[in-house]
């Protein structure tokens, strides 16, 4: 039967439940939030004179999760407006709307006892056909199924996310024994397109993938920690970044999950395995003491590190006490630093014979062999631990990729003298002849699957956009940017500088790509897979351009910039933008002119030059008001000093967006651009709007007049920063940055009004930036931010 989601039920609110249901809400479902009723009334209930039978008393439980949404860092809503979406309710008085809902997830404490309970009451009153899941971390999907009826038994499986739910990309689903296929193809294909998370497959074993893997290598890293007298601080110092993982590296990692929830994963499987793997999965007794002193980590005020003033201070295992937190430094890290990609950079840490490589050496090859032998057991192939891995954990690379990085025959080798069992399959791929778990084949990515190498599942929304170059080439290439011929009549012009930052070089491929765009193809995507769309221009060029005194090379390159945006907004065929992560400046810039944003869900956008002691010089002003016009609904009678005084409140606090939902309500983003909530999906999605817009008959925008405020508006908006200045929010030089800002966004010294045309605007925003760049408070702004990375209020 074809199964749709309009409406779901999450079981249990507390952190993960309610987060769950916030991420649902993001995607625009509605969402049913029911916990346990209140035992015992709260003062603030006793003060109000109300009694366990009312409903406020009964519900508050999940009402608090929900209010708590609103509060929580990072924030679980992509929106607040989406709070509207999720009803809070109880077990007890609101178990028969479960009947209403497609999808009834239950996140409740990991009890199996308790568990099939609840589900016994749910097979009452679900709907045949009704989806149910259990978002549980390790108890058996396959136990949780037993004694249900044949219809629950058939659309009952494990769908564990990972927390925070809207971030973390991995999604386990688990089937059990009796889980019908199609209910696992359906939610597979569910929770990567609408959901946007990577679907790994897993099998009903201990702690499913991840976590099993993942809690494995953090054990082996404390045994390590202790047996070879390293501290917390010089572990965290080489287990991040240096080796492809994420900052939080292995203890600040635990402070953020907590000890308690850690403990609990680690006993799991400590309590259905054996032998030496049981051994392994046995906790350090400091971390029970840990545990009895509350030091639960983030959640506690104090873990394994603790904040002091400002000094951050590591925990000595041995005394419980706190010092300094120290690193680790070797000159195998000095040496990983001068080698470029991540194989180099990894054979010389793991094979250095200094502390640093006996360090990373004794973590990382347990984690492989393990990975190794799990292999089968856990999950159908090595493609589907890697993923697990990288989107689960945030490593960048999994065990087997990792494995082949550092070589997979001289590892062996090296394992062996160490006196290591090697894993059959790993024996069988040597065996074979073979150097590596993956290789490439006429531009295709395979894998080792135990006898001979099997394509890995290609999913055509998902364009690797290395590997498709490698495969279909380049049109035209520079130090910047890339022309990419993506196929049906699309190109794509990616962005490759030092952070995606715009120079010469990407304008001049700007100019390029519309021009050949126009001639030889029906759109453009402007897209990348960088860390970061575009963190705006470049803005160390800009500084040693204006300590030179070089203003006319500065105006040659802000018109340069001008003119190229003005290119992609009048292009004769559609040009589509697609944001994602840091859309800063000149980024935003890019993508304010062009036909269509298709924009991924996670997108910081905003026009942050102010930070920096600049007002946008490439358009940005006047296309953020005009977006702001063309944003009001017909009919309504224009009142062009509100939005002249939003506009300039965005740009004069640099405002970034903390979602592109929330940039859409700023205006950065219209309601006919798109939001992909797979960031995977998002060439694939935005050559789709390419294709669409050129199907439907694309005509470029006619150059039109705009109107401004003029001479009134920017008195309004100059008494409205005066009044900041005085208030003391906003400093001297602020209220300077304010006054050229409020002359660019009100058109300048014409009446209340007069509609002038884009040029007109462009040129008092060249004037304002030339005049801001050569000041030296402005200078000594950017170099702040150079080389502090934030903004300097001078």
């Amino acid at each position: 039967m074809p199964y749709q989601i309009k409406k779901a039920a999450v079981l249990g609110s507390g952190v993960m439940g309610s987060g769950i249901a916030a991420h649902l809400a993001n995607i625009g479902i509605p969402v049913l939030l029911l916990d346990i009723v209140p035992r015992e009334l709260s003062k603030e209930e006793q003060a109000k004179g109300l009694s366990l039978e009312d409903k406020a008393v009964r519900n508050r439980i999940a009402s608090g999760s929900v209010q708590k949404l609103l509060k929580q860092k990072p924030a679980p809503l992509t929106s607040k407006k989406n709070l509207q979406l999720i009803t809070p309710g109880n077990l007890e008085d609101d178990l028969e709307q479960l009947s209403e809902v497609d999808w009834i997830i239950e996140v409740i404490v990991e009890n199996l006892d308790i568990k099939k309970s609840l589900y016994e009451k749910i097979d009452g009153v679900r709907k045949p056909g009704t989806i149910i899941s259990s978002n549980t971390s390790g108890i058996s999907i396959n136990a949780m199924a037993e004694g249900r009826s044949e219809d629950f038994q058939k659309h009952f499986l494990g769908t564990h996310f990972f927390n925070p739910p809207r971030y973390l990309k991995l999604l386990e689903v688990i089937p059990a024994n009796t889980t019908a296929p199609e209910v696992v193809d359906f939610m597979s294909e569910f929770g990567e397109d609408r959901l946007g998370k990577g679907v790994v497959i897993a099998k009903d074993t201990p702690n499913f993938i991840a976590n099993r893997i993942g809690t494995y290598g953090l054990l082996v890293t404390l045994r390590e920690m202790q047996n070879r007298g390293y501290s917390i601080g010089e572990v965290d110092s080489v287990t991040g970044p240096l080796i492809g993982r994420p900052k939080s590296a292995t203890f600040r990692t635990l402070d953020v999950v907590g000890l308690d929830t850690f403990m609990h994963v680690a006993k799991n499987v400590y309590d259905q395995t054996s032998g030496e793997e049981q051994k392994v999965f046995e906790a350090p007794s400091f971390m029970e003491k840990m545990i009895e002193n509350g030091w639960l980590g983030a959640k506690s005020g104090q873990g394994f590190f603790l904040k002091k003033d400002k000094e951050i201070l590591e925990l000595d295992p041995e005394t419980l006490e706190y010092r300094p937190a120290g690193k680790l430094k070797t000159p195998s890290q000095e040496q990983a630093k001068q080698q470029k990609g991540f194989a180099s950079k990894m054979k010389t840490l793991v094979y250095a014979d200094d502390r640093t490589g006996e360090l990373l050496w004794n973590i990382l090859s347990p984690v492989m062999r393990y990975s190794a032998e799990l292999n089968g057991e856990i999950a159908d192939d090595i493609v589907a631990i890697d993923n697990a891995m990288k989107w689960g954990f945030g490593w960048n690379y999994g065990p087997f990729e990792t494995w082949d990085a550092i070589g997979v025959q001289k590892s062996v080798e090296k394992m062996k003298q160490d006196g290591q069992e090697i894993p059959a399959f790993v024996q069988r791929l040597l065996d074979a002849g073979h150097e590596s778990f993956y290789k490439e084949q006429d531009g295709d990515l395979l894998f080792f699957d135990g006898s001979d190498y099997q394509s890995v599942p290609v999913n055509e929304k998902v364009i690797d956009l290395k590997r498709y170059k490698k495969k279909h080439g380049v049109i035209k290439s520079n130090s910047g940017a890339s022309l990419i011929d993506l196929g049906d009549g699309i190109a794509l012009l990616e962005f490759h500088s030092q952070s995606n930052a715009i120079g010469l070089d990407i304008l001049q491929m700007i100019n390029f790509a519309v021009d050949e765009v126009e001639k030889n193809f029906k759109g453009l995507v402007i897209g990348n897979q960088g860390k970061n769309f575009c963190v705006g221009a470049n803005l160390g060029m800009i500084l040693m351009e204006a300590q030179d005194d070089n203003i006319f090379e500065l105006d040659f390159t802000v018109k340069t910039f001008q003119n190229a945006m003005m290119k992609i907004k009048y292009s004769t065929k559609p040009v589509v933008a697609a944001p994602f992560g840091m859309s800063l400046g000149g980024g935003a810039e890019v993508a304010l002119p062009a036909a269509h944003i298709q924009a991924s869900m996670e997108t910081y956008m905003g026009l942050v030059e102010a930070g920096v002691g600049l007002v946008p010089g490439g358009g940005g002003n006047k296309e953020l008001y005009i977006k702001h016009l063309k944003g009001l609904p017909n009919g309504v009678t224009v009142d062009y000093q509100n939005i002249a005084n939003k506009v300039f409140e965005s740009i004069a606090m640099a405002k970034v967006s903390t979602s592109a939902e929330e940039a859409r309500e700023n205006n950065f983003l219209s309601f006919v651009d798109g939001i992909s909530v797979n960031s995977d999906h998002l060439i694939y999605d935005a050559k789709q709007a390419a294709l669409a817009l050129y199907e439907n008959g694309y005509q470029a925008p006619l150059r039109e007049k705009v109107p401004v405020t003029g001479e009134p508006g920017y008195a309004t908006l100059l008494l409205g920063a005066e009044g900041m200045f005085l208030s003391g929010y906003i400093s001297e030089y602020d209220l300077k940055l304010a006054k050229k800002l409020a002359f660019v966004i009100a058109g300048g010294k014409v009446p209340y009004g007069t509609e002038v045309d884009e040029q007109y605007l462009l040129d008092l925003e060249r004037e304002a930036f030339l005049s801001l760049v050569a000041e030296p408070k402005t200078q000594q702004r950017m170099q702040h931010m150079l080389i502090k990375g934030k903004p300097l209020r001078n």
